[in-house]
């Protein structure tokens, strides 16, 4: 069962997919103009195309870095 910000998300987003392309496009220049928002939804995108990489500690990543210096 769906939570109701679950749910009211799913609602959103229907709606949106329902508008015409001009449309869907005003509105994602109405998202894209807030900073701070347009930041964040970079962030989610890197995260989303990444998800499936192999896991690595932060220890390992910290090592690995200062080798390459």
């Amino acid at each position: 069962m769906l939570t109701k910000a679950q749910a009211t998300a799913d609602i959103f987003w229907v709606a949106f997919r329902e508008l015409p392309r001009d449309e869907q496009n005003l509105v994602i220049q109405h998202l894209i103009s807030d900073e701070n928002l347009r930041r964040d939804l970079m962030d989610l995108a890197v995260i989303e195309e990444r998800r499936n990489e192999p896991q690595r500690s932060l220890r390992a990543y910290i090592s690995e870095s200062a080798g390459k210096k």
